[in-house]
Formats: C-alpha cells, structure tokens, sequence
C-alpha cells in the first residue's frame, strides 16, 4: 500500500469517526427531547479497482421499526376516539343527576305517582292537587333542561369537528412540504433525520384526530393515505372538508391535491369519535328522552281523559291529530259515552257511541245505526245540548247552558288509545307539537298529502358516508298503501336501500335492507297533509331531530295549572241515571292514576333500547341503567386503547429512543476509532518526511 493510499484510508477514517461522534452526541443532547428518534451512522467499506481505500458514510438514518409505528398511530387513533366519546358520555350521564339523589330525574315520576295517590285519599283538598301539578310540571321541566342541555352538547360537536378537521388540513400541508426537504437531503446522503423527527411527530398527532396509512417514499419521506387509499399527503396535500346538515350523518371528504374530491372512512380518532357522538350517541339518548316521556306522558293523559272533574269543563279541545276529520273519526273499536251534566254532577244527556257496530244510543235509549263520520252523529245527537265539532286536525265537544262535558272512555280503542285520549279531549299535559307518531291510519286510509308534493331522503352507510340522496313525490292515488309504493319504490323512492312499513297503530318506520346498517335522514320536507297540516316527517317522527326535540314539547294544561280543582280526579258513573254522574270527593281517578306507572306500555325502539312492553316505570329503571352502561363501556374502552397504547409507545421508544448506555459506548468506539486514524494520518506524514529528507 502506498503512503497516499494510506493517508486517504485514515482520513475516511477519521471523517468517518467525526460523523459518528457527531450523531452520537445529537442522541445524547436529545435524549429527553419528545418525539426525538435516535439515529445512527451508515457505514460501508470503499473500494476502489477491487482494492480497499477506507470507509465511506452512505448517510445517517434514523432507528424506527414501522410495525410498531403502526401499531403506536393504531392504538393512538382507538384511544383518542373512545377518550372523546367517554367524556362527553360521562357529561351526559350527569345531567340526570345522580341516582342516590333525590334529585334524580327517573325519580320525579315516582313522585307523581305518590302526589296521585296522596289525592286519591284527600281528592277535595286543594293543596295536595297542587303538589301533583307541581310534581308533573317539575317532571316535564327537568326533561325539557336535560333535552336541551344534551342538544348544547351537540352544538359544541360541529364546532369541534371543524376545529380538529381544521387542524388535520395544517397537519397534512406540513407533512407534505416536509418531504421536500428530506427527499433534498436525501438524494445528496445528507442527514434528514431533524425533518424526519418533526414529520413523524406531525404523523402522531394526525393520527390521534383520524386513521391513516404511512407508508415511506423511496426518495424519502412518507405518503399519507386514508383507509381506503386516497393520497392525502405525499403528492400534495389534500384538503379535508367536514360535510353536514341538520339532521343527517356528518362525513368527510377528501380533495386530493391531484383528484377529485370523494369521502373517505374515518374509522378512529377523536374525529370519528365525534361524529360518533352527534350521529349516533346523543341523538339516540334525545330520542330515548323523547320516548320515554312522551309514553309517560301519554300513560298520565291516558288516566286523565278516561277521568273527570266536578265541576266539569264547559268545553274540551283536543290535540292537533294531523288528520282530517273522516280518517280521525275512523279506526275505533269498542264504545265509549260523552255525557252533558250540570254544574252538580247530574247528567243532562247521554251519547253512547259503538264504534264497531256503527250505532248511536241517547240517554239509554235503544241504538240506532248512522252512517258516515261519528263526530257528524255524535254532533246531531248531542242536540241542544252540546257541540262535537273537528277543525285543524283537532276535536272539540263543548256543553250548551252553562252545562259541563264529561267523557267515559269504556272500551273505545284506536292505536292504544281511547277515544279521548286519542284526540286529547282531558289532557292534563299538552304537547305544542307532534309527539306520538302511532297515528291510526290504515293502509286502506286516505294518505292526505297534496300529490306532487317532495321529500328528500339521505341514504347514507353507518359511518356516515354517503349512498344516495332520493326525492320521494307524493303520489295523487288516495291511500296509504299508495304512499308506501312511491316511497319503496326500487326506482323513484328508497326501496334499493330498505322498506316503509306501517304498522298496526299507523307508526311509519324504515327499515334498512342493503346494507343492512344503511341510515335515513331527512334532508328536506316540502309534503302537506292538507292546507296548513304536517309534513310527512312530522306526522310520522321521520327525522331525528322531531324524535330527539319531543322531550321540549310538553306544557301543563293552562286551566288546570291555574285552578288545581279543575284536575280530574273522579269519574263519570254512567248507571246513575237521575243521582250524580259526578259526585263530590270521589278519587277514582286518581287512584287509577297513581297506578298508571305500572300498567303495560308499548315503546318504540330509541337509543339503545329496542321496541318493548313494559310499564312505565321499569322502562325507567332501563333507561336508567342503559345510560350508566353506555358511558361505562365508553370508558372501559378508553382505559383498554390507552392501556394498549402505552404498551405500544413503550416498545415503539425502546426501539426509537436514546439508550445513554449504548451511546456511552458508541462515544468511546468513535473515539477510539478517531484517534486510530490520526495516529494513521501522523505515521504517514511521518514516513514522508523522512522520504523527503532522504532525497
């Protein structure tokens, strides 16, 4: 070997040792720095025509291992998802109050029940009828705070969903324009590894707002992609957009920097943990509220117009059914009596109507047949005594004289009500909009809604991701079955993605079909059932947001709040003849009231809970218990992704992070080896001079 070769050998050597003193001493400087990767010099022999010439340095490449990357970003995105949806679970739990408390809302109607049944042993005095309003109304307060509450926690969802999308778009542009300075760096085998660091901390905190997939370029740094592989960083940063309207699943989309824009799944992060939450969770927590007070509500309206007052209401004016009078009137079986008394209880007159067999009777008199509307017969019957009259969707029997009106529901029935109750004659507690979508109608019925009038379904996947929007005409054919085609229509309606079916109490519903998880939304209404009347999606409860506002609804009747004495707490005795069909202190009423909780009750499928029978209160020790085992189960999965995230992140940074010993070693060997090559260079430069001086 000549002296040059041996010079040039130590001096690779030597720069060699210099670049790896220096990466050793980044490592130590670093090493409790966050997100610092350790990084390590590249070493190979040179040679030159065959013959070694020293050491060349290939470049300085940081220690990573990319499953466990993988799994880190993984357990990253679980954990920040079921970390949101805990929380705000957690937040939502507590407006119930706490269960120990006297204060806890499934507790008031306990109350209810108590204060009825306090008046059902003192019915005459004033002061206990005022405390069972006042239980009534403290019951449909705190529903209405916690509905309202839970649809602020809602409101707050948007803002954070556009605040994290937001983040996710600054987080790909810098990921992008970081490449390019490590692709510079590292065509010329320089040292990227400071861009690299900053990259893959970039990486970890998009992962922790929606899933990606990292995979490394072959000229450096990294192409994002979604789930499904669109490029949302590596070829240009692509823009996110977070797509939403009342009522509908939220979903995001994805404009390529190269493409068009599209959907993408978000299958974790705290993203789809949100949209988790304003999709799924607290929608179907409003709508479990709604559901349960309105069937409670309808249970206590049930007891109330099967009961009356002394003295009672010149006038009864029921709810806005949504129908016309003929289909209201239509559909009831069994019989049921309105009787005309004085302001002594005594009865004037005595309409007892059959429904099924189409017969009217007067004052016991033998029963005659009629023909047509029974609101039009029981009009003609009631004669100079009183009035039945249908406007707007709403009944009205008013007493003539200064008389009174009371109703005796006897086996009346229609969708689970009476015929009082079905129309809200004696509600106690009145709703100022639709809250009961077990309408009545048949599929033989008049459907009612002006032909050519839309209504526009989203279809979308569980996730939110869009399938097809769908404008549904109403048709100018007359019945319900009619309706039920155009809507499953495979071509013009939604019957590619499920079916509407109505069922024995007139309630619409769909059901999904393909795929079976597919979701409908109602984006927008332009249907009437006849001239000012509701939109299909109102009478039918089709959007969820009528379903989840139906707990807000509900008032104290404004006479009965008033004057407590106006509550009806007996009950008309139709055998009385000339004696008192109302008599003074009778509590029937209210000690059928005070039970009312505990007769069986049909609920619709809401929140968690499927369609069930079963009473009112042990619906509320459900829905109870639900809400605690929802937020429960939040949190144990919370605690499960962080646990396997920490685990994670601990062998991600035993491989990643600086190990002082290791270093301490690699420092000494660097040394060592710099050293060997100075000695080498001054050997050599030695050796020349005493060849000079030779000369």
């Amino acid at each position: 070997m000549s002296l040059s070769v041996a010079l040039k050998t130590a001096n690779s050597g030597l720069l060699a040792a210099q670049v790896g003193l220096r990466t050793v001493s980044d490592n130590i400087a670093n090493v409790n720095t966050p997100g610092y990767v350790r990084k390590t010099v590249n070493q190979q022999p040179l040679a030159v025509a065959g013959q070694g010439m020293g050491v060349k340095i290939e470049g300085v490449k940081r220690i990573t291992d990319q499953y466990l990357q993988l799994a880190s970003l993984t357990a990253g995105s679980d954990a920040s998802r079921w970390g949101v949806v805990s929380q705000y679970l957690d937040n939502a739990q507590s407006l119930f109050g706490d269960p120990s408390s006297d204060s806890f809302f499934f507790s008031r109607l306990d109350d209810v029940w108590s204060a009825f049944a306090s008046a059902a042993d003192d019915p005459s005095s004033s002061l206990v009828r005022s405390q069972a309003i006042f239980n009534m109304q403290d019951f449909l307060s705190d529903a209405d705070r916690i509905n309202g509450q839970i649809e602020d926690l809602g409101a707050n969802l948007d803002t954070q969903i556009q605040a994290d999308v937001g983040r996710a778009n600054d987080l790909l542009g810098q990921i992008d324009k970081l490449n390019q300075d490590i692709s510079r760096a590292t065509l010329v085998g320089g040292d990227a590894s400071g861009s690299q660091n900053i990259q893959s901390q970039l990486i970890d905190e998009l992962s922790t707002l929606l899933n990606v997939k990292v995979m490394e370029r072959p000229d450096g740094g990294v192409t994002i992609r979604s789930t499904e592989g669109v490029v949302l960083a590596g070829e240009g940063a692509a823009r996110l957009t977070y797509n939403r309207t009342d009522g509908s699943k939220g979903y995001i989309t994805a404009a390529p920097a190269l493409g068009v824009a599209q959907a993408i799944q978000v299958n974790s992060g705290e993203i789809r943990g949100l949209l988790d939450l304003r999709d799924d969770k607290l929608p179907g927590l409003s709508s479990q509220l709604g559901e349960f007070v309105s069937r409670a509500v309808d249970r206590i309206n049930a007891v109330h117009n099967a009961s009356a007052s002394l003295p009672a209401p010149t006038s009864m004016t029921g709810r806005n059914t949504g129908l016309d009078s003929a289909t209201a009137a239509s559909g009831f079986t069994g019989s049921s009596t309105v009787a005309i008394v004085n302001a002594n209880g005594v009865m004037q007159r005595r309409v007892t109507v059959d429904f099924g067999a189409s017969t009217i009777s007067v004052d016991g008199a033998a029963a005659t047949p009629f023909v047509g509307n029974p609101i039009t017969a029981l009009n003609t019957a009631l004669g100079a005594f009183g009035t039945a009259s249908f406007a707007n969707g709403a009944l009205t029997v008013s007493a003539a004289g200064g008389n009174g009106v009371a109703i005796d529901e006897g086996t009346s029935a229609k969708a689970g009500r009476g015929f009082s109750a079905f129309f809200g004659l004696n509600d106690v507690i009145r709703s100022t909009g639709f809250t009961n979508y077990d309408t009545g109608l048949k599929s033989t019925d008049a459907h009612g809604f002006t032909p050519g009038g839309l209504i526009t379904f989203q279809m979308a996947q569980a996730d939110g991701k869009p399938l097809a929007q769908v404008q549904v005409a109403m048709p100018a054919a007359a019945n319900m079955s009619d309706l039920l085609t155009s809507l499953n229509s495979t071509s013009s309606g939604v019957g590619l993605y499920g079916q509407f079916n109505l069922d024995a109490n007139g309630a619409l519903a769909f059901t999904a079909t393909q795929p079976a998880n597919a979701s409908l939304s109602v984006i927008s209404d332009a249907t009437q059932r006849g001239v000012g009347g509701p939109g299909l999606s109102q009478l039918f409860g089709l959007s969820s947001i009528d379903r989840g506002s139906r707990a807000s609804r509900y008032t104290m009747d404004a006479a009965i709040s008033a004057d407590p004495m106006k509550l009806a707490l007996g009950k008309l005795d139709t055998t009385a003849g000339t004696t008192p069909a109302l008599r003074p202190g009778d509590g029937t009423g209210a000690l059928a009231m005070a039970g009312a909780g505990d007769m069986p009750t049909g609920f619709s499928a809401a929140g968690t809970m499927g369609a069930v029978t079963m009473t009112v209160s042990r619906y509320a020790q459900e829905f109870g218990g639900s809400i605690g085992r929802e937020a429960a189960a939040a949190d144990t999965r919370m605690t499960s992704a962080q646990s396997v995230q920490t685990e994670a992140t601990a062998r991600r940074q035993s491989v990643e992070g600086v190990n002082l010993d290791e270093e301490l070693v690699m420092l000494t060997t660097y040394q060592q080896a710099f050293n060997a090559s100075a000695r080498m260079i001054q050997a050599a430069k030695d050796m020349f001079d005493v060849l000079t001086a030779m000369i």
